[in-house]
């Protein structure tokens, strides 16, 4: 069991540990920075585990957000994020990038919880917000 920096629920722990097998799976030959995540989705009890795959062709590289939230839709449709936990092998903290917040912020509120996580255990909690507070929408009045 994961030593945990934070309290966290049972579904989170096993959300860590859905995360941390994707991980496992990953392709990542260019940068050796692999990376798990795991999606779940408002009213489903499924996690959905997600691990970057990188390209020869770098900007076909997929990250381990945007491969959890792919796989989601692909079983559920379109749905809200209730959570998601992100894990890297780093000593400290690793979050998502621009790209994938961007992505992710047509399928949340953007006050669910993002759970950062290490080999030893998650070491915090944030909100959405706290990473891409203004995205990108397509609904603005002209």
């Amino acid at each position: 069991m994961a030593k945990h920096h934070i309290e966290v629920s049972a579904l989170v722990e096993k959300s860590y540990d859905v995360a941390k097998k994707a991980q496992s799976h990953t392709h990542s030959p260019y940068s050796n920075f692999p990376v798990g995540a795991c999606i779940k989705f408002i009213g489903d009890d499924q996690l959905y585990g997600g691990c970057n795959v990188e390209n020869a062709s770098y900007g076909a590289t997929i990250c381990a957000e945007r491969t959890a939230l792919v796989s989601a839709v692909a079983a559920k449709g379109k749905q809200n994020i209730e959570f998601l936990t992100v894990i890297a092998n780093t000593k400290g903290a690793t979050y998502p990038c621009a790209l994938c917040l961007q992505v992710l912020a047509e399928f949340c509120d953007k006050d669910f919880p993002v759970y950062i996580a290490n080999a030893e255990g998650i070491l915090k909690q944030m909100s959405f917000r706290d990473f891409l507070p203004h995205s990108f929408d397509s609904l603005y009045d002209i």
